[in-house]
């Protein structure tokens, strides 16, 4: 008995460990992370692996430092920047026992200025599933034969901006964000804390042989809904937490539903933060809505912004909601659009509330004095009210509203 190992309580010690020095958006990229640890120690059992891939619009949001503990924590880990498809094939081939491959600044591979690698992409994608493998030539000079290599291996990517959809379909994607002023991480220290993870580590290949065969035959329970790729990536996460047992079948669905209903992210990160800036100082300026039309024209009238050439177009409503859905609401939802009641109808537009965790996140503080308008100009919208005077209109009823909220109370 003395050697039994409480899968349950492991997984625990697992992700207590990375709340250590890991701020993550959510209790599911906990729960997911956590499983991809282990799944990693038992990736001989199953027929799929699913890739993690760590993203975020803007750098300095911790990227780099999940990806330091997941090394920590998984088997034959093999941190790498940069890499070509035929090192990578080699790696899989020579490593006794499959690799875990870090990839760290993945943009630099498939970001819009490294082209297409799509040697590098080819690895990761057929890499997804047992068996996948690359023919190669090998030899020296004209003494060349084919041969294949095998792809096959657990990968964890972090990065800038997205991933092409063959490998966001084959990935559990975890959108980190920048930390709050509240959110505190301990410091990470090599020397002592990589000791630590592999203690652990070392405990989750002890744990992994004792329910090798268990995973290998299992069939795990998918919650309703998820089927086809979302179903393949996470069966492997599943069945580890199926075989850990106590909360961790029941946290692993929930996060399975969380994480696959999540929406795709974007790019165009500088950008985005500009745009969040304009949107706080000079659009909203205290308002808690605003009409998507109203945020169009109050932004292309600034002389000094951006947006009257984006990509060689003037800024419009499904770019705008294309740039603010890579941030997320306070519940971690990307950002969108809602109706708003004013004066003249019912139109789409944004909501305060839903865009004051980008704005804490990722704008620089406020200007002592905000801007009271966006400028002088005042084009027409609905029905002959003007920009001015529906910004005016919902600035007003922000501030009645506070106001008798407060009498209220």
């Amino acid at each position: 008995m003395s050697d039994t190992i409480d899968g349950a309580a492991l997984l625990s010690e697992v992700e207590a460990f990375h709340r250590r020095f890991n701020v993550f958006p959510t209790e599911a990229a906990y729960v997911a992370v956590t499983l991809w640890d282990a799944h990693a120690h038992l990736i001989d059992a199953f027929d799929g692996t699913a890739r993690l891939a760590f993203l975020s619009p803007e750098p300095g949001s911790g990227k780099s430092r999940a990806l330091e503990i997941v090394e920590t924590l998984t088997p034959n880990a093999a941190l790498t920047v940069n890499a070509s498809a035929n090192a990578l094939f080699r790696l899989v081939e020579a490593t006794p026992g499959l690799p875990t491959l870090l990839f760290d600044e993945i943009d630099t591979v498939f970001g819009p200025k490294a082209g297409g690698n799509e040697e590098v992409r080819g690895f990761l994608n057929s890499g997804y599933r047992r068996g996948g493998t690359a023919l190669r030539c090998v030899g020296d000079g004209s003494n060349q034969n084919a041969g294949f290599f095998s792809s096959y291996c657990a990968v964890a990517m972090a990065g800038l901006g997205s991933l092409p959809d063959t490998i966001l379909t084959r990935s559990v994607i975890i959108r980190m964000r920048k930390r709050a002023p509240n959110e505190k991480v301990e410091p990470y220290r090599r020397r002592t804390h990589e000791k630590q993870g592999h203690a652990l580590r070392d405990r989750l290949a002890k744990w992994a042989g004792t329910v090798w065969d268990a995973v290998a035959d299992a069939w795990p329970d998918m919650p309703e809904g998820v089927t086809d790729r979302p179903a393949d990536v996470w069966e492997p996460l599943l069945a580890v937490a199926d075989a850990a047992g106590g909360h961790w079948p029941e946290r692993a669905r929930a996060a399975c539903l969380e994480l696959v209903h999540a929406g795709q992210d974007d790019d165009e990160a500088s950008l985005g933060i500009r745009l969040l800036t304009d949107l706080r100082d000079k659009v909203f300026c205290g308002a808690d809505r605003m009409p998507t039309a109203v945020i169009l024209e109050m932004l292309l009238a600034l002389d000094d912004g951006p947006w009257a050439d984006v990509d060689d177009k003037p800024l419009n409503a499904r770019m705008l909601s294309k740039l603010l859905g890579q941030y997320v609401t306070p519940n971690n939802k990307p950002i969108k659009p809602r109706g708003i009641r004013t004066p003249t109808g019912f139109p789409k537009g944004y909501y305060a509330e839903d865009l004051a965790d980008a704005w804490t996140r990722y704008c620089s503080p406020p200007p002592g004095e905000s801007a009271t308008s966006a400028t002088s100009a005042t084009p027409q919208v609905n029905e002959g009210s003007t920009v001015a005077d529906t910004a005016t209109a919902i600035r007003h009823m922000s501030a009645v509203g506070a106001t008798q909220r407060t009498l209220a109370g």
